[in-house]
This record gives C-alpha cells, sequence and structure tokens, in this order.
C-alpha cells in the first residue's frame, strides 16, 4: 500500500463526499435530537465519527482479508479482474455523483434488506447519556446501505491483505469526514458550494478519471 494509493483513497472519500449531503443528511439531523439538551454536540459528533470509520475500516479489512484468499488460491488471474471491478465500481461511482446513471441505486436497495435488520440495534442508544454511547451507535450506522462505500470497498478488495483494505477504507473515511462535520455544525455557505449541480459533475469527472487511471494501471 503505498502513499499514493492512501492519499488516493482519502481523496475519494473527500471527493464522493457531496452525495453524503443526500444520504445521510437525514442522519445528521436526527443526530442532533439525540444529543442532551444543553450538552456540546463535538464530543458526540466526535465518538459518533470514530465509530462510522471504525466500521469502515473493519468492513475494509473483511474485503481485504477475502481478496487475498483469492489471490493466494489462484482461482482467476485476480490482480487484474479485482483491479478492474474497482475501476468499474468507481465509474459506477462517477455516473451516480454526476446524476448521469442511478444503477448504484439498485445495490443500496439490496444493501437496505440487511439493514433493516441491523438499524433497530442503534433504538436502544438513543437519546445519547454519555459521548461514548455515541461511538457505538456510529459503528452501526457505519453499515448504512451507501454505493459510495460500496464501491470503495471493492478497492478494498483489490488492495491485496486485510491491513491494506482496513486502510483503504480508513482514509476514504476520514475523507468523508469535513462534510459529515459541515453539515453538523450547519454551515450553510459549504453545504450550498457542495451541493451545487457543477460542483457534482466537476467530482463526477475526477473520479471518472481515477477510475480510468486504474484501469490503465491494471493492465500496463
Amino acid at each position: 500500500m503505498t502513499n499514493l494509493n492512501i492519499t488516493a483513497a482519502f481523496l475519494i472519500g473527500l471527493a464522493g463526499s457531496v452525495h453524503c449531503f443526500g444520504m445521510c443528511g437525514g442522519v445528521v439531523s436526527a443526530f442532533h435530537f439525540a444529543v442532551p439538551k444543553g450538552a456540546k454536540q463535538w464530543p458526540y459528533v466526535f465518538t459518533y465519527n470514530l465509530g462510522r470509520i471504525a466500521s469502515y475500516a473493519l468492513l475494509g479489512a473483511l474485503t481485504g482479508y477475502l481478496g487475498s484468499m483469492v489471490e493466494r488460491a489462484e482461482i482467476v488471474k485476480s490482480i487484474p479482474i479485482l483491479h478492474t471491478i474497482s475501476a468499474l465500481f468507481l465509474v459506477a461511482m462517477a455516473c451516480y455523483v454526476g446524476n448521469w446513471w442511478r444503477g448504484l441505486h439498485y445495490l443500496e436497495r439490496a444493501g437496505a434488506k440487511l439493514w433493516r435488520y441491523v438499524r433497530p440495534l442503534s433504538k436502544s442508544l438513543l437519546p445519547f447519556k454519555h459521548p461514548l454511547y455515541a461511538l457505538p451507535y456510529g459503528i452501526i450506522w457505519g453499515w448504512l446501505p451507501c454505493g459510495l462505500v460500496y464501491s470503495t470497498l471493492t478497492w478494498s478488495l483489490a488492495s491485496g491483505s486485510a491491513i491494506n483494505g482496513a486502510l483503504v477504507m480508513l482514509f476514504f473515511g476520514l475523507g468523508t469526514l469535513p462534510a459529515l462535520i459541515v453539515m453538523a455544525a450547519g454551515v450553510e455557505s459549504m453545504k450550498t458550494l457542495l451541493t451545487n449541480p457543477k460542483t457534482r459533475q466537476i467530482v463526477a469527472l475526477c473520479l471518472l478519471g481515477f477510475a480510468l487511471h486504474m484501469l490503465w494501471r491494471a493492465y500496463v
């Protein structure tokens, strides 16, 4: 896992986080009501996002381990195939962010079937009695069906090991953090910028460019 790959994972999270405003805006709004009246929100925001990013890292470790097992078994010529799958999912994510094609919506709907069983676990933690209650809450909400997360997990699959897979998702999660903080802080100017259709188009083109670069690297 090179510094370039880690940086790219962070940038994918940062670029793709414009999607978070549509996907996670309701979660953040509900989060405010879970914080005790009069309490400072930032300790809760910190522990919630710590749990959320920890979930991503765990999922990345699992998919990275699975990908490494495929490589060791030599069932297929795995490295180009896994990298191709990662790049194609990133193309799908670019199309999703740019509203060119909404195919990942069907993958999110499939994930929603599992989410129906996971989500009720979070209700016992509400309202928060202490900032630490927001940690397992964030861990649970890290499993929220999200095309952006699913796309990046395919990159973890091609990372070569559980550690590399965890690093990909860790830095991806850190990349999404600024958008979630902006939502929690209620900075309207930043919300307007990040939800602007032109911003989405620029981000989508950046994701598409990176996907094509991944495809090129897989076969040179």
